[in-house]
């Protein structure tokens, strides 16, 4: 069973083409197979949208995404991981 990391109240508003996603914490697998894993040696990790800056296009809160899993800048607020990214470091968006 796939489930959704804990959401978290942020008050955290990214700029610009900046978008703060909630790393999932484990391994996850869509309906259609696919096994997201959340090692640190994975190449990617799946995470859940929580806010976007006004320059982004296309993706908006609660989209599940990909991201390569050293990019963008670690953040931890009210005791969530949390990391920002820009736009265009999202390698895809998950349809489950």
């Amino acid at each position: 069973m796939i489930e959704e990391p804990q959401r978290v109240d942020l008050t955290l508003e990214p700029l610009d083409e900046y978008v703060v996603i909630q790393p999932s914490d484990e391994e996850t697998e869509t309906r259609h197979g696919l096994i997201i894993p959340a090692s640190e040696d994975a190449g990617a990790r799946s995470g859940i949208v929580t806010a976007v800056g006004d320059s982004v296009g296309g993706i908006e809160p609660g989209d599940k995404v990909l991201f390569p899993t050293h990019a963008g800048f670690d953040v931890r607020l009210a005791g969530a991981s949390l990391k920002v990214l820009r736009r265009g470091e999202l390698i895809a968006r998950v349809h489950d």
